[in-house]
């Protein structure tokens, strides 16, 4: 079932963060919100689309807090377009920094007209008060599509994984045989072999599901090559 564009849901109240989700554009794009609990301040993942629509989240992410909020840092999963739209419009609403993967950082800048502030390689942490996320470098959709990870203390890690890991298989790779080697090998060795199956993914387009749910499907995934 396919959620209703532009209307955000609060996801998961943990006892550090919330995390808020809306999506939009014609594309259906995820974009979550986390919120610190003590502080007030935010990471916006994907600034994917409209604008208006992500200040309304923000706006409503301040009954998560007693105090006041602010987005800190916008962090983008990588640079397709359909990804970055509204990231320059955010940048400046918001004064946020940006980060990214290393290698997708050009194509950001590209197609948003936004540099990246911080340059993340893989297993290094952004951290935003009580918000750390480990950047998981899952090459193949693009050269440096980063999936974002946050352990919590006291549940599951929940995985920002933008369109590199779905319900059902990884990110699409333009049938090319070394992208999607290259993808489903990260994949496997940097998600399923170092996350617990209640680990929760949290897609770029489309519902979560979680590694348990997925992981008995890897090896039909790497036979069929998608």
């Amino acid at each position: 079932m396919r959620a209703m564009t532009g209307y955000s849901s609060l996801l998961h109240d943990l006892p550090s963060i919330t995390v808020r989700r809306v999506v939009v554009s014609e594309a259906q794009n995820n974009v979550y919100l986390l919120t610190s609990k003590r502080t007030g301040s935010q990471v916006l993942i994907d600034a994917a689309d409209d604008a208006d629509a992500l200040t309304a989240m923000i706006e409503q992410a301040s009954v998560d807090v007693d105090g006041p909020t602010a987005v800190r840092v916008i962090a983008t999963t990588h640079q397709h377009w359909d990804h970055v739209r509204a990231l320059a419009a955010m940048v400046t609403q918001t004064g946020a920094t940006t980060a990214a993967g290393t290698d997708d950082a050009a194509g950001i800048e590209a197609e948003s007209g936004v540099q990246t502030d911080k340059l993340l390689g893989q297993d290094e942490l952004l951290t935003v008060d009580d918000i750390t996320l480990r950047a998981v470098h899952l090459r193949g959709h693009t050269p440096g599509s980063i999936a974002f990870a946050f352990r919590d203390v006291s549940g599951p890690t929940l995985l920002f994984s933008g369109d590199s890991l779905f319900p059902g298989g990884v990110g699409g790779t333009r049938n090319d045989p070394a992208r999607f080697a290259s993808l489903i090998d990260d994949v496997e060795t940097r998600v399923f072999a170092r996350y617990n199956d209640d680990t929760i993914v949290l897609p770029g387009h489309g519902d979560a599901t979680t590694l348990g749910t997925e992981r008995p499907h890897l090896a039909k995934w790497r036979e069929r090559g998608w």
